[in-house]
């Protein structure tokens, strides 16, 4: 063997699928759902948790790599089969398996699409509150896989607060739960949430259990426009002083907002020239005089800053347009530009340094950013944009300045990824944020779980 055979060797350390593995996988599913030819991924993936441990006993026995897959809407390449082997489709793991209105409880398979979940259980009175702007396509098990997030989570919580209980399949084709439905748990180590977040590293979920709450009758909105986008930062605390929890708090930089609404072809209120920024503020709850003052306790505090004329949202029609232009920012940057999106979090006090720093390096480095996200949360989505940069600056000079953005992140008291993950693109960031000693125990960790290191290899650790 040559030195560069052995070299290949090393880097991957797992087995082709050869003709006796395939027949074992096709006993195991069946012909007609293990499609081997390019662009035939509509019908593909096992249809249960059975089909699932039978896949994964045949791949861990032959070292085997398995990347699972949801809708695939992921943003760090976390579904992406870095090193080839077997791709395991959810999408016939499609099934609201049992709503419990009693318990406020539902158990729900990974392939449903979120907005269906939250749907099916709005016309019952329930509320599953986490809304990642991919909702309309995301799996709930892709959600569970990255702890997704979303602009509700300023006040109800990420999906990790939602996740009571877990069935996963080991790689070794065991099956478990992770937990108990109650409420309370503190009877040994906390397997639930080692898996939310994991990004399929550890295990296959096949049955999620979530928390649910009665659904808020009202809601009412706010759109605040700020002279200064470092004057929107700054209010954010200040509302949350004034003992106000929204339900959603977004920032939106003016090229977010102006390029949000080229996107959309609509705006129900004017963007005015002189504005820099935007808060989109949300209240909800059961009693709409209580979300009137709330409203004005927020009015009163925003007059502190540089804002212009704050508009006022109470109709379903405006309040659906202006959530609308929200939830296309991600689009309407992804269509005028290649670009790199930064899941950044800080304590929401520094979100005015975490801009200022931002804009700092993008000087220095030469790229422009975009800059949106839920404020509330200090999850700040940092868009960079390529331009005209050459490829030598986009592949060598621009992560430089992104590893600068992450550092002042960290010593803020903040991490690289609030709610998108690490997957494969952030991988080389982690550094940043965990010793070696606290890296060591992560793969020590996914080694108990997955001793031949065959689940998502290449991701995480």
């Amino acid at each position: 063997m040559t030195d560069a055979n052995q070299s290949a060797r090393k880097s991957n350390p797992f087995q082709p699928i050869s003709t006796a593995v395939l027949e074992e996988l096709k006993a195991a599913v069946g012909e007609t759902f293990l499609l081997t030819e390019d662009g035939m991924l509509s019908e593909h993936g096992p249809a249960d948790t059975a089909q699932v441990s039978a896949l994964m006993r045949i791949c861990n026995s032959h070292r085997i790599p398995v990347t699972v897959r949801g809708a695939g809407s992921g943003l760090a390449g976390g579904a992406l089969p870095v090193y080839g082997g077997l791709v395991i489709s959810m999408k016939r793991f499609d099934k609201i398996l049992k709503i419990d209105r009693k318990n406020f409880q539902v158990t729900v398979e990974p392939g449903v699409i979120t907005e269906i979940l939250q749907n099916t259980l709005r016309e019952q009175g329930l509320f599953y509150p986490p809304d990642p702007a991919s909702r309309g396509w995301s799996f709930i098990g892709g959600n569970v896989s990255t702890n997704a997030g979303g602009p509700k989570a300023v006040k109800y919580g990420v999906v990790k607060d939602h996740v009571l209980n877990l069935e996963v399949v080991l790689p070794s084709g065991e099956v478990i739960w992770t937990g108990s439905n109650t409420l309370k748990n503190s009877t040994g180590y906390n397997f639930t949430q080692l898996i939310v977040g994991s990004e399929g590293t550890l295990g296959v979920v096949t049955k999620i259990v979530l928390k649910l709450q009665p659904h808020p009758t009202q809601n009412l909105i706010l759109l605040a426009p700020f002279r200064s986008a470092e004057s929107a930062c700054a209010a954010v605390a200040a509302i949350f002083e004034a003992g106000v929890t929204p339900s959603g708090l977004e920032f939106m930089e003016r090229n977010a907002i102006d390029w949000a609404v080229r996107y959309v072809g609509e705006t129900p209120v004017p963007i005015n020239e002189e504005d820099e920024a935007h808060l989109l503020i949300e209240v909800d709850g059961f009693h709409l005089e209580s979300l009137m003052a709330d409203c004005e306790t927020i009015s009163r505090v925003l007059e502190r800053f540089d804002t212009g004329e704050i508009f006022f949202a109470d109709d379903e029609t405006t309040k659906a347009s202006l959530w609308k232009l929200r939830r296309n920012v991600a689009h309407a940057v992804k269509r005028n530009s290649v670009y790199k999106e930064e899941d950044t979090v800080v304590p929401r006090g520094e979100l005015p340094a975490l801009l200022r720093k931002v804009k700092d390096v993008g000087a220095r480095y030469g790229f422009e950013s975009v800059c949106y996200g839920h404020a509330g949360d200090g999850n700040l989505h940092v868009n960079i944009l390529r331009g005209s940069l050459s490829e030598q600056t986009w592949n060598e000079e621009v992560p430089k300045g992104i590893r600068e953005i992450f550092t002042f992140v960290k010593s803020v008291g903040g991490t690289i990824s609030g709610e998108h993950g690490i997957g494969l693109v952030q991988r080389q960031y982690l550094d940043i944020v965990f010793t070696p000693t606290e890296m060591e125990l992560m793969r020590s960790i996914k080694s108990v779980f997955d001793p031949n290191g065959i689940l998502n290899p290449g991701k995480i650790v």
